[in-house]
C-alpha cells in the first residue's frame, strides 16, 4: 500500500503583490522592498557568500511559481549565481530578516521563455550567511602564481 503524505500548505498570496506599497524602500537598481520581520541585525551577505534562505515567489497577478517553503527545505546558493534582482536584494538583509521584494523584469528573467514574466514578488527569509571557502594557498616557489614579477632569466 502506498501512502501519499499531504504537501505543505502554500503561503497565502500577499495582498500587495500587484505593486510595491508607497512606503517601500528602493535599492540603487530599483528593487522595491518592505521588511516583514526584522532579525537581530549584523552581517549582510556579499557577492562571494553563500546564503541559506526560505522563499516564495509570485507573479503580480498572484500566481505562486516557486517556494522552498512548500518543498520543505531551505535553499542554499551563491549570491553571485542567482538572478541579478536577488543579487541586488539580499545584501539589504541580515540573518533573521524576512523581506518582501518587488523585482523588475529587467532584474529577473527578462522575458525568457518558460520563465515567469514581468515584475516578480518574493518573500525571502535569510536564515544564514555562509562565507566562501578560503582560497587555496599560493605556492611560495612560483612567483607567477602570486602575481609577482616574472622570474629573472640568465643569459
Amino acid at each position: 500500500m502506498i501512502t501519499i503524505a499531504p504537501g505543505k500548505e502554500p503561503p497565502p498570496t500577499p495582498s500587495d503583490v500587484a505593486k510595491p506599497p508607497a512606503e517601500a524602500k528602493l535599492t540603487p537598481k530599483g528593487v522595491a522592498y518592505r521588511v516583514l520581520k526584522a532579525g537581530k541585525g549584523g552581517a549582510h551577505p556579499t557577492l562571494m557568500d553563500k546564503v541559506k534562505v526560505n522563499y516564495t515567489g509570485w507573479t503580480t497577478d498572484g500566481r505562486m511559481f516557486d517556494s522552498s517553503v512548500i518543498k520543505g527545505e531551505p535553499a542554499e546558493f551563491s549570491l553571485g549565481g542567482v538572478m541579478s534582482g536577488w543579487t541586488e536584494a539580499l545584501p539589504v538583509m541580515s540573518p533573521g530578516d524576512k523581506v518582501r521584494f518587488w523585482i523588475p523584469d529587467e532584474l529577473a528573467y527578462k522575458g525568457a521563455p518558460g520563465r515567469p514574466q514581468g515584475m516578480l514578488v518574493f518573500d525571502i527569509e535569510l536564515l544564514e550567511i555562509k562565507a566562501p571557502p578560503p582560497a587555496p594557498p599560493v605556492e611560495a616557489q612560483d612567483p607567477h602564481a602570486a602575481g609577482g614579477p616574472p622570474a629573472p632569466t640568465t643569459p
